[in-house]
């Protein structure tokens, strides 16, 4: 296991909600993340089907493209979510993890941009795929 993804894992530990929602962090690198949230009757938004709730997948795409931007490159030593645009697909299978796939694709001096795809444990049917803006702290010029 590489120092970056056991700082990372720790890292996750750390945030409270990560934490509530049971995040791991399967890889990360050169601006790309993988984390996974294990399917949890608690965070069930509709009870009839065991659905999870669409906050419960937004949390776990926007922590998965925070981590991207940390991982990057250029090197950013904190980010904060500008803005999250999240199309849901469909509902993820109950009782299935669900995955989300971040890629840091593009930086500007104080703006990174990423895509985030979640997908159950079927990955070629996307749940939910997103586009993000997160501020770039700490980048030197």
């Amino acid at each position: 296991m590489t120092d970056v993804l056991n700082s990372a894992r720790n890292f996750m530990q750390a945030l409270p909600h990560s934490r509530a929602l049971g995040m791991q962090i399967v890889e990360i690198g050169n601006g790309r993340a993988t984390v996974t949230m294990p399917w949890d009757a608690r965070f069930v938004g509709d009870p009839v089907t065991g659905v999870i709730h669409g906050g419960a997948v937004s949390a776990l795409m926007d922590t998965a493209s925070g981590a991207a931007v940390m991982c990057h490159p250029a090197g950013p030593q904190g980010t904060a979510t500008l803005g999250l645009r999240i199309d849901y697909m469909r509902p993820a299978t109950t009782g299935e993890t669900i995955t989300a796939r971040a890629e840091c694709y593009h930086v500007t001096r104080s703006v990174a941009f990423v895509r985030v795809t979640a997908t159950d444990e079927d990955a070629l049917r996307p749940v939910a795929m997103a586009t993000g803006t997160f501020t770039l702290e700490g980048v030197a010029p």
